[in-house]
């Protein structure tokens, strides 16, 4: 009698569901005597790892750039039977058997410093190397939801020369070369961001170029209150050396590609470095630099922010050279 009890109320639980959380009959005030409810035991899906594809071999390919198979952006010198001869981040050379090739970009972007070059750090000991990389991924998604191609000179925390990364921008020739920097050292206080953009003083686009991206940084920056320091001459300007020439390198070697360098803050002062701290205001200075890049790329404002800067005489700060560089594995 309990078995047919036990069949009716199977039958009665799949008309009715009237079932308990296993899925199973629920015999409220049976017999003691009613068999025990069968265990279902059901087996996980099973999971496959999908493993990417090598990267092609570049032996025969034709390309001004290279990403290596660790995603390290390399310019192409030229070819080799074994695939192609790279430039490497510390200055030297390579063949790469194996890589991505890329033959144009709108966009570079640069990320100051990297490696054992930190680059400023703020008392918060928040280091600018960070700080760029950060700013620079905002900037590159910001741009590429906005279907511009663009190009990292630097993808991870390595050291690369000025002159590598230049070579990605000359190789390349994008429209817009932009490198990504947070400033030291300032004049003193002031009432809003002291934000620099540097630009070619030969190059009416360069100029044009660092007079948006001066517009969309201060504007991005002065919503926030803290406060700021900064050079007297803060705004969109040019910067000579003794010769008459540019005075920052990746300015004065990237010559014939529109470029800029940008100070977005100064990360050696308290209060902007805590603020440079937060993820949103790394967003923001990120979004900033897309904005200006897309406004000279799809419009002709001219830019505004424009100064003339006063004579300085000290000297660039330290890195950029090749003297004990070690490059990252390729």
């Amino acid at each position: 009698m309990p078995t047919r009890l036990a069949a009716i109320a199977v039958a009665a639980c799949a008309l009715l569901a009237a079932c308990n959380g296993n899925n199973e009959p629920s015999f409220e005030g049976a017999a003691a005597t009613t068999a025990p409810p069968t265990t279902t035991t059901t087996a996980a899906p099973a999971t496959t790892t999908t493993i990417p594809p090598p990267p092609p071999p570049l032996a025969g390919v034709r390309a001004p750039v290279v990403v290596s198979p660790r995603g390290v952006v390399l310019p192409v010198v030229g070819p080799d039977p074994g695939g192609v001869r790279v430039g490497t981040p510390c200055g030297a050379t390579t063949v790469l058997a194996n890589g991505t090739p890329v033959t144009a970009s709108e966009v570079v972007l640069d990320a100051g410093h990297g490696g054992d070059e930190p680059g400023a750090i703020g008392p918060n000991k928040l280091t600018e190397k960070a700080l760029n990389s950060a700013v620079v991924a905002h900037a590159q998604a910001v741009l590429q939801e906005a279907r511009v191609s663009v190009v990292l000179t630097r993808t991870g925390d390595y050291r690369m020369t000025l002159g590598a990364r230049t070579r990605i921008a000359l190789a390349l020739r994008p429209r817009a070369f932009v490198s990504v920097h947070h400033n030291g050292d300032p004049d003193g206080p002031r009432d809003t961001p002291g934000s620099e953009t540097y630009y070619q003083s030969r190059s009416a686009d360069s100029k044009r170029l660092a007079g948006l991206l001066y517009e969309e940084i201060f504007k991005a920056m002065r919503q926030y209150q803290v406060a700021w320091v900064g050079d007297t001459d803060a705004g969109a300007k040019y910067r000579l050396n003794t010769r008459g020439g540019d005075y920052y390198g990746i300015i004065r070697q990237a010559a014939g590609v529109p470029t800029s360098l940008v100070e977005l803050a100064f990360i050696t002062n308290g209060p902007e470095a805590e603020l440079l701290a937060r993820p949103d205001v790394q967003q923001a200075e990120g979004r900033a630099v897309a904005m200006g890049i897309l406004r000279y790329l799809r419009t002709s404002d001219p830019g505004s922010g424009f100064t003339e800067p006063y004579p300085r005489s000290t000297p660039a700060g330290p890195g950029g050279g090749s003297a004990g560089c070690q490059d990252p594995a390729l």
